[in-house]
């Protein structure tokens, strides 16, 4: 790999900040047994292998994952569709990371994933944090998304 880019640590306390976060965890996937549900703390922590955007779009593209890390705080419940807990070896596609208020400050955080597969958060409030870990590989595909037509 010819240059790294700095990585990311970025801090989520609202919504604006959560969407900036869901943009650069676009087509990040994450193998089932990386979602660790940790009740008693209120926290849910996944390892995510995050596709690089920033450096695929550069004047120099490069095609690169990275390994990082998403926590939420304050989560009060977890729930999950279309994802077998038990089966470990399972890999998620994440398209995106959404907000919506309840009763502010509370609300639900939803990670929605390719195959109509869902984690669902329902948090006192928005504190999370996405940092990059370290570990950079090229790869050989960009994702590709098709596009619905407009009639």
């Amino acid at each position: 790999m010819d240059r790294v880019a700095e990585p990311l640590k970025f801090a989520v306390l609202d919504e604006e900040d959560l969407e900036v976060v869901s943009t650069h965890l676009q087509d990040a996937v994450i193998k089932v047994a990386d979602v660790i549900w940790q009740p008693q703390a209120h926290r849910l922590v996944l390892g995510v292998n995050r596709f690089d955007w920033e450096q695929a779009v550069a004047d120099k593209p490069q095609i690169c994952r990275r390994r990082s890390a998403l926590r939420f705080e304050r989560v009060q419940a977890f729930k999950c569709r279309g994802v077998d807990p038990a089966g470990k070896d399972g890999v998620l596609n994440l398209l995106a990371v959404e907000f919506k208020e309840t009763e502010a400050p509370s609300g639900t955080v939803t990670l929605i994933f390719s195959g109509d597969a869902a984690l669902r958060l329902e948090v006192e409030c928005l504190e999370a944090e996405l940092v990059d870990l370290g570990p950079v590989w090229n790869c050989t595909g960009r994702p590709v998304h098709a596009v619905e037509a407009k009639d």
